[in-house]
């Protein structure tokens, strides 16, 4: 399928009144089976390193890849399992947390747009400025009339990456409440994926309902032609990273990267 087809089938369309309640999450139909869907992801790896590889060299260009979702959504495998094969130059992958105080005497943009990649680079934000009409909005940070103001000012930053030749491309990452039980509890239940549980999980998933609002809220607001929102059903890991590979793939080759032409004459050089 085309990237025109993967933004007809996954991406949000604006002003359409998003309800994450009806789309299913353990859904699977792009691809045919299980079997289908890891032999693309393999093929398309290969290509996205190759491609990558074409977009460093040209050094023109960028492709920002935001990850959002609830709690143990998979932000960590999408990301091991898609970019895990490319070469770790131009590669980047940042992960944002709480902010610090000095993030906190600046704007709300100011700690993202530093990790925005250079020419040249895809860079992965786990998490993102998102966070700022998310959590800040469920715990009632600011008011609504700052959160209002925000998703005007996430499109325009965005704008402006996209207008100096950044690619972005922006994935929720769909699971139901009762699969994120289910990874929580695995956090628990298996000695080596302790370190990744937090109690405060607990707390946030009290707060589900307003999560899936606030979700719902952000990405029909700022899911635009330049920075597109897709939405993706994580349920099934296999079919989560499938997907996702398929649009990074899908993008990169819509942006061509090429290499440069030499400044000289190969054909008139020898080695000695």
């Amino acid at each position: 399928m085309s990237l025109k087809g993967l933004i007809k089938s996954f991406a949000v369309q604006p002003n359409k009144g998003l309800d994450l309640s009806k789309l299913d999450p353990r859904d699977t139909s792009y691809f045919k089976s299980r079997d289908e869907a890891e032999s693309a992801l393999l093929e398309d790896t290969k290509a996205i390193d190759e491609l990558q590889d074409r977009l460093f060299a040209e050094g023109k260009q960028s492709l920002l890849l935001v990850l959002q979702g609830p709690d143990a959504a998979g932000k960590d495998g999408t990301i091991r399992k898609v970019f895990g094969p490319v070469d770790p130059l131009g590669l980047r992958a940042h992960s944002f947390k709480a902010p610090t105080a000095e993030e906190l005497s600046h704007d709300f943009l100011w700690r993202v747009h530093q990790k925005a990649p250079a020419k040249g680079e895809i860079a992965i934000f786990n998490r993102s400025h998102y966070e700022d009409v998310l959590v800040v909005r469920v715990h009632r940070l600011v008011s609504a009339e700052v959160i209002e103001a925000r998703y005007d000012q996430i499109n325009s930053f965005e704008q402006r990456l996209s207008f100096y030749g950044t690619r972005i491309v922006k994935v929720y990452l769909h699971i139901s409440k009762e699969e994120q039980r289910e990874r929580l509890q695995e956090r628990l239940d298996i000695p080596a994926k302790r370190w990744k549980f937090n109690s405060g999980d607990l707390e946030e998933r009290k707060l589900w309902d307003q999560y899936q609002h606030a979700f719902e809220a952000a990405l029909e607001r700022c899911s635009t032609d330049w920075a597109p929102w897709f939405v993706i059903p994580a349920d099934r890991n296999w079919y989560r990273n499938a997907v996702v590979a398929r649009i990074v793939r899908r993008t990169l080759e819509d942006m061509n990267p090429r290499y440069p032409e030499p400044g000289f004459d190969p054909k008139g050089i020898r080695v000695v």
